[in-house]
């Protein structure tokens, strides 16, 4: 952050906002203002560059043509690498996810690169589509609750030696390998197959994000009446019998 102000980028919402994860940059931002922060926010289409001067970069879900097209641009882009290594947090969900690792399956049956940026590897699962609510415990050195969110993807994702796994779910299929793992991590870089959108079901990922981008310890305590009642409510549902 410089000059006060909290530069927030929300990528390809042309593309990759299928599943209403534009509510992520809305929750990131809300929570910003009520700590009386300046937050300039972009929404930056496919047909513009990535600005490398962002503070925290959010990505959505999508369908799988529209996943290969964000993947396409962003590898051609190449401004966000710069913006991670300027040191920028990056937050993705599902496809989004996907395209940072290092390959996914795209529409067309074929492997297509992606950036690299976290040491993950997608592939297109053989059983049954992953639906439904998810309940996991997110990894202890992160410091925060259960994780509370939706899943919908027929992905399985395998971590590389370098990436750490976002959580452990008790409930729901994560990144659909078996060993119950949920999304992955390396540093200021985040993956997660959870919509909800997920920083509503979970505000404290989202001070995560602002206490990196900050870098401080801890924030200013807010009303969290409404995401809490919302996070007991989903918890709770996760917790039904089938």
């Amino acid at each position: 952050m410089s000059d006060n102000q909290l530069r927030l980028v929300w990528i390809y919402p042309d593309l990759l906002s299928t599943y209403g994860d534009q509510g992520n940059a809305l929750v990131v931002e809300r929570r910003a203002r009520q700590r009386g922060l300046d937050v300039a926010r972009l929404d930056v289409r496919s047909d513009q560059p990535i600005p490398t001067s962002g503070d925290i970069y959010l990505i959505g879900g999508g369908e799988d043509r529209p996943q290969r097209l964000a993947a396409e641009r962003l590898r051609r882009d190449g401004h966000l690498h710069r913006a991670v290594e300027n040191g920028a947090i990056v937050f993705s969900v599902c496809a989004g996810y996907q395209i940072l690792g290092h390959e996914f399956i795209n529409d067309l049956g074929q492997r297509e690169p992606g950036l690299g940026l976290l040491d993950v590897v997608s592939v297109r699962g053989e059983g049954e589509r992953c639906v439904g609510d998810v309940l996991g415990d997110i990894d202890p050195q992160l410091g925060l609750p259960p994780l509370t969110g939706f899943e919908n993807h027929q992905g399985v994702t395998h971590l590389g030696p370098t990436a750490r796994a976002f959580a452990r779910t008790r409930i729901g299929k994560g990144n659909g390998t078996g060993d119950g793992t949920e999304g992955a991590y390396n540093g200021t870089v985040f993956g997660t197959y959870m919509h909800g959108p997920v920083l509503a079901r979970n505000p404290q990922i989202a001070d995560l994000l602002l206490k990196l981008a900050l870098d401080v310890n801890a924030l200013p305590p807010i009303d969290d009446h409404w995401y809490e009642a919302l996070r007991d409510e989903r918890i709770a549902a996760a917790q039904q019998p089938a």
